[in-house]
Protein backbone atom coordinates (compact mmCIF):
# COMPACT_ATOMS: atom_id res chain seq x y z
CA UNK A 1 0.00 0.00 0.00
CA UNK A 2 1.55 3.51 -0.94
CA UNK A 3 1.62 6.10 1.93
CA UNK A 4 -0.39 9.27 0.71
CA UNK A 5 1.56 12.29 0.36
CA UNK A 6 0.69 15.72 2.12
CA UNK A 7 0.49 19.26 0.05
CA UNK A 8 -0.39 21.85 2.18
CA UNK A 9 -1.47 24.96 0.80
CA UNK A 10 -1.47 28.09 2.83
CA UNK A 11 -3.17 30.93 1.29
CA UNK A 12 -4.68 34.30 2.22
CA UNK A 13 -7.62 35.45 0.10
CA UNK A 14 -9.53 38.62 1.25
CA UNK A 15 -11.51 38.97 -1.66
CA UNK A 16 -13.54 37.07 -4.16
CA UNK A 17 -11.33 36.69 -6.40
CA UNK A 18 -8.45 35.66 -4.63
CA UNK A 19 -11.06 33.36 -3.36
CA UNK A 20 -11.37 32.03 -6.65
CA UNK A 21 -7.85 31.62 -6.92
CA UNK A 22 -7.35 29.71 -3.77
CA UNK A 23 -10.81 27.29 -5.21
CA UNK A 24 -8.76 26.76 -8.75
CA UNK A 25 -5.65 26.08 -6.66
CA UNK A 26 -7.66 23.22 -4.83
CA UNK A 27 -9.96 22.14 -8.03
CA UNK A 28 -5.89 21.26 -9.62
CA UNK A 29 -4.67 19.46 -6.79
CA UNK A 30 -7.53 17.27 -6.40
CA UNK A 31 -7.29 16.20 -9.83
CA UNK A 32 -9.18 12.43 -10.62
CA UNK A 33 -6.00 11.83 -11.80
CA UNK A 34 -4.06 12.48 -8.69
CA UNK A 35 -4.19 9.13 -6.64
CA UNK A 36 -1.62 9.33 -3.27
CA UNK A 37 -2.36 12.66 -2.46
CA UNK A 38 -3.99 14.36 0.60
CA UNK A 39 -4.51 17.54 0.06
CA UNK A 40 -4.54 20.15 3.37
CA UNK A 41 -5.59 24.02 2.86
CA UNK A 42 -5.06 26.21 5.84
CA UNK A 43 -5.21 30.13 5.98
CA UNK A 44 -2.71 31.73 7.58
CA UNK A 45 -4.08 31.78 11.14
CA UNK A 46 -4.50 28.36 11.19
CA UNK A 47 -1.60 27.78 9.79
CA UNK A 48 0.71 25.98 11.94
CA UNK A 49 4.05 24.40 12.38
CA UNK A 50 3.51 20.84 12.67
CA UNK A 51 1.22 21.48 9.59
CA UNK A 52 4.75 22.28 7.88
CA UNK A 53 6.59 19.85 8.98
CA UNK A 54 4.00 17.40 8.15
CA UNK A 55 3.81 17.92 4.45
CA UNK A 56 5.95 16.97 1.84
CA UNK A 57 5.40 20.12 -0.56
CA UNK A 58 4.14 23.60 0.10
CA UNK A 59 2.07 25.75 -1.93
CA UNK A 60 1.90 29.80 -0.80
CA UNK A 61 -0.80 31.67 -1.70
CA UNK A 62 -0.79 35.47 -1.02
CA UNK A 63 -1.81 38.80 -2.31
CA UNK A 64 0.76 41.64 -3.02
CA UNK A 65 0.18 44.46 -0.22
CA UNK A 66 2.31 47.85 -0.48
CA UNK A 67 4.79 45.84 -2.59
CA UNK A 68 5.26 42.94 0.32
CA UNK A 69 3.60 39.89 1.04
CA UNK A 70 0.17 39.84 2.92
CA UNK A 71 1.19 40.34 6.57
CA UNK A 72 -0.67 37.25 7.52
CA UNK A 73 1.46 34.82 5.21
CA UNK A 74 4.30 36.80 7.05
CA UNK A 75 3.37 36.04 9.94
CA UNK A 76 3.00 32.32 9.10
CA UNK A 77 6.98 32.76 8.36
CA UNK A 78 7.32 34.31 11.44
CA UNK A 79 5.63 31.82 13.61
CA UNK A 80 7.18 29.01 11.95
CA UNK A 81 10.24 29.37 10.40
CA UNK A 82 12.21 28.32 13.93
CA UNK A 83 10.63 25.29 14.25
CA UNK A 84 10.50 24.41 10.79
CA UNK A 85 14.07 25.16 10.08
CA UNK A 86 15.99 22.14 10.60
CA UNK A 87 12.68 19.70 9.77
CA UNK A 88 12.13 21.05 6.64
CA UNK A 89 15.07 21.30 4.78
CA UNK A 90 14.90 20.96 1.24
CA UNK A 91 10.83 21.27 0.80
CA UNK A 92 9.75 21.53 -2.69
CA UNK A 93 7.34 24.63 -2.80
CA UNK A 94 5.71 27.00 -5.05
CA UNK A 95 3.58 29.77 -4.69
CA UNK A 96 1.47 32.40 -6.01
CA UNK A 97 1.01 36.30 -6.02
CA UNK A 98 -2.01 38.05 -6.96
CA UNK A 99 -0.32 41.45 -7.46
CA UNK A 100 -2.18 44.48 -8.29
CA UNK A 101 1.55 46.12 -9.94
CA UNK A 102 4.67 44.00 -10.45
CA UNK A 103 5.14 41.33 -7.67
CA UNK A 104 8.70 41.70 -7.41
CA UNK A 105 9.18 43.03 -3.56
CA UNK A 106 6.46 39.76 -3.10
CA UNK A 107 8.56 37.50 -4.48
CA UNK A 108 12.22 38.91 -3.29
CA UNK A 109 10.57 38.44 0.14
CA UNK A 110 9.34 35.24 -0.41
CA UNK A 111 12.30 33.48 -1.79
CA UNK A 112 14.17 35.66 0.87
CA UNK A 113 12.40 33.43 3.88
CA UNK A 114 12.25 30.07 1.69
CA UNK A 115 16.64 30.33 0.81
CA UNK A 116 16.12 30.81 4.52
CA UNK A 117 14.42 28.05 5.47
CA UNK A 118 16.44 26.06 2.60
CA UNK A 119 13.47 25.30 0.74
CA UNK A 120 13.70 24.10 -2.64
CA UNK A 121 11.52 26.04 -5.19
CA UNK A 122 10.20 23.48 -7.57
CA UNK A 123 8.01 25.52 -10.26
CA UNK A 124 8.30 29.35 -11.34
CA UNK A 125 6.52 31.46 -8.69
CA UNK A 126 2.91 32.51 -10.81
CA UNK A 127 2.44 36.49 -10.65
CA UNK A 128 -1.04 37.47 -11.06
CA UNK A 129 -0.54 41.26 -12.46
CA UNK A 130 -2.51 43.91 -12.86
CA UNK A 131 -6.22 43.84 -13.27
CA UNK A 132 -7.91 40.55 -12.38
CA UNK A 133 -8.30 38.19 -15.47
CA UNK A 134 -10.11 35.08 -16.12
CA UNK A 135 -6.91 33.53 -17.51
CA UNK A 136 -5.30 33.79 -13.12
CA UNK A 137 -8.13 30.76 -12.33
CA UNK A 138 -6.63 28.92 -15.11
CA UNK A 139 -3.49 29.27 -14.18
CA UNK A 140 -4.15 28.43 -10.49
CA UNK A 141 -5.59 24.99 -11.48
CA UNK A 142 -2.68 24.33 -13.61
CA UNK A 143 -0.36 25.29 -10.65
CA UNK A 144 -2.57 23.08 -8.20
CA UNK A 145 -2.40 20.13 -10.63
CA UNK A 146 1.28 20.60 -11.60
CA UNK A 147 2.51 20.48 -8.26
CA UNK A 148 -0.05 17.56 -7.02
CA UNK A 149 1.04 15.54 -9.99
CA UNK A 150 4.69 16.03 -9.37
CA UNK A 151 4.50 15.06 -5.88
CA UNK A 152 2.09 11.94 -6.80
CA UNK A 153 4.80 10.64 -9.07
CA UNK A 154 8.25 11.09 -6.99
CA UNK A 155 9.12 13.82 -8.98
CA UNK A 156 9.26 16.31 -6.02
Amino acid sequence: MTKRKTLLLIAHAPSENTKKLVNAVIKGATHPDVTDITLVCRSPLDTQPEDIISAQTVIIGTTENLGYMAGLIKDVFDRCYYPCLDKTQGMPFTFYVRAGHDGTGTRRAIESITTGLRWKLVQEPLICRGEFQPEFIDQCEELGLSMAASLDAGII
